[in-house]
């Protein structure tokens, strides 16, 4: 029987990865690594953001999405009201803060991208490509780096998850930086699934990319998310916990 890993990894994306037509507002594509512990996932995570929903909702059946939480719809509409929105999101950025997790975000700016390269690769791809090779570092780091790790993603469509599953192959194959196999296993989550990791993954991507747009706008989630990003030994974010590309 394989040793897993202590660790757990949700990952989710902020913006599309096309390039055909790029949103002038919002140009680039984040793809972001949560890395917790299972301890801390199953004794911190889960019961706390059970707690918010029973709180704000009276139940727990309802999946956070930040789009809807930022434009207040589907079953955020009762956020219209300032201060029910002030309270709510108090609320979750506490969640967030108050959660030992790692971070690591790979954000690809896709009009550079596509400027710079005659035929540019899928900013998915690239990103996914990069985000693995950080957490490598990561679990090396923490002396796990041989354990089988489960990498949980939400599916996209069935074309997407193919091409998705068979990069990942290929990275963990020895199509990385390094040219090592990596002890990593993909696993899809459907759409509908109330995940608390993938949750969190959604609620923390936008911002990481608001912050690489315009640095310096006020961005309360990105101060939170600061303190979070891996970092190599010599204390260095930029590059590891956070990669931006071109």
């Amino acid at each position: 029987m394989p040793h897993f890993s202590d660790y757990i990894i949700y990952v989710d994306e902020s913006g599309d990865h096309g390039l055909k037509s790029i949103d002038p507002d919002y140009p680039v594509f984040v793809l972001a690594f949560c890395i917790f512990r299972k301890a801390v996932y199953s004794s911190q995570l889960v019961p706390a953001l059970q707690e918010f929903k029973f709180h704000h909702f009276g139940h727990d059946q309802v999946i956070l999405h930040e789009a809807d939480i930022r434009k207040d719809r589907k079953e955020f509409a009762f956020l219209k009201t300032p201060k029910l929105k002030a309270d709510f999101l108090n609320a979750l950025t506490h969640i967030v803060a108050a959660t030992p997790f790692t971070l690591i975000c790979s954000v690809i700016d896709k009009d550079l991208h596509r400027r710079r390269y005659a035929n540019p690769g899928n900013p998915y791809h690239i990103a996914l490509g990069f985000g693995l090779e950080r957490l490598f570092y990561f679990l090396r780091s923490q002396g796990a780096e041989e354990h089988r790790t489960h990498i949980i993603v939400e599916r996209r469509g069935k074309q997407e998850d193919t091409e998705l599953e068979s990069e990942f192959r290929g990275i963990c194959s020895g199509s990385n930086y390094e040219g090592v196999k990596l002890p990593f296993e993909l696993i899809f989550a459907d759409k509908k699934s109330n995940s608390s990791g993938l949750q969190m993954a959604d609620l923390v991507a936008r911002p990481v990319g608001i912050k690489m747009l315009r640095p310096d706008r006020e961005n309360r989630a990105f101060e939170v998310l600061e303190r979070k990003f891996y970092a190599n030994g010599r204390g260095r974010r930029d590059g590891w916990g956070l990669k931006r590309f071109p």
